[in-house]
């Protein structure tokens, strides 16, 4: 099997038409401005020493050497052997809070695109585990399925805001309860879950949810954003900031993270609770605790070992240059004194 590396570079042959054409060109031009000075004949006596024939084989000699120089750079590779890929992984599912007081400003720019640009950070480190995001407010949904397309996992993430789900609250229990509805049981795999919140839960038993989590084998490990002081939620229309939210009294509503009850959640799940900062998400502390769960094959894939082949073209093309430089555009003095056809008198 025959496939090019860099397939776009192919496009470099469309100039070979147009050298022939311009070659063709050049050379009716010669022979017209040539046939103004006279017969035939008398002015090719007249330059003894050049052969049109030798022009038009080191024109020969530098397309077919720009061709291979093409080829060459396009990378020709040929698949040589099939190899087997077992891949180890496991089950990671990301529960993201939504909730309008993710959009305090106590971490820049504020928790939710914090958090997003670190979980865009952790994708990017990630190799043979699964994926998968469930984001919740006052309700929780998947926002991606498990999967190990993590260019489609960075879009998806992406997309997420705070209008996504429509009740306002943090349900946290219930994102815990949707994420483990996502896992596959039967695979066998190591599953764990991140839960990435300001801890304002309103709405349910977490920390049931979690217990009943590990019940199952599944950790579940937090990460507090925002501050102890809090910061106001700020109000948008049409993109643009135009206040806070606030109370029935109109006094600013102050978010505070809740971080009692992101170390209650973390440790009913026995996971591990980490507080985030601007320098530091806190990711890689807890990543380093699920790099312990246990990793199983998750499948395994066949493909074609390629192997370059583009030396071959290049030397071609350097030996055609090389003979071209050797070959001048005058008679060879040799050839010219045997002539085969010639009519001796007698």
């Amino acid at each position: 099997m025959l496939r090019f590396g860099h397939i776009d570079f192919l496009w470099g042959l469309a100039a070979v038409p147009v050298f022939i054409v311009l070659f063709i060109l050049v050379t009716r031009w010669k022979s017209k401005a040539l046939a103004s000075f006279g017969d035939k004949s008398v002015v090719n006596r007249m330059m003894p020493g050049v052969s049109l024939s030798v022009a038009r084989l080191k024109f020969t000699l530098f397309t077919l050497a720009y061709a291979f120089v093409v080829l060459g750079a396009a990378d020709p590779q040929i698949g040589s052997k099939v190899v087997e890929e077992k891949r180890k992984g496991a089950d990671l599912m990301i529960l993201l809070d939504v909730s309008n007081s993710m959009l305090a400003q106590d971490m820049a720019p504020n928790r939710l695109e914090n958090a997003k640009r670190a979980l865009s950070q952790l994708i990017d480190n990630l190799h043979d585990d699964r994926i998968g995001i469930v984001v919740f407010a006052g309700e929780a949904y998947v926002q991606l399925p498990m999967t190990t397309d993590y260019s489609a996992a960075k879009l998806f993430l992406n997309t997420i805001n705070t209008e996504m789900v429509p009740t306002q609250g943090t349900a946290i229990g219930a994102a815990i309860e949707m994420g483990m509805k996502s896992f596959d049981f039967k695979d066998g795999t190591g599953k764990a879950m991140i839960i990435i919140t300001d801890g304002e839960n309103h709405e349910d038993d977490a920390i049931s949810a979690a217990r009943a989590a590990t019940e199952q084998k599944v950790s579940v490990h937090v990460i507090g954003i925002g501050s102890a002081e809090g910061a106001p939620i700020p109000v948008y229309q049409n993109g643009k900031q135009v206040g806070f939210h606030t109370d029935s009294a109109g006094h600013s509503v102050i978010s505070k993270m809740n971080e009692d009850m992101c170390k209650e959640i973390a440790q009913a799940g026995n996971g591990a609770y980490v507080r985030a900062t601007n320098s530091n998400s806190g990711l890689n502390i807890v990543m380093d605790q699920i790099a312990k769960i246990q990793r199983k094959t998750l499948d395994t894939k066949s493909f074609k070992d390629f192997e370059d082949r583009f030396q071959f073209f290049l030397a071609i093309a350097i030996l055609l240059l090389v003979i071209d430089f050797f070959i001048t555009n005058r008679k060879s003095e040799r050839w010219s004194r045997l002539n085969l056809f010639e009519v001796k008198k007698t």
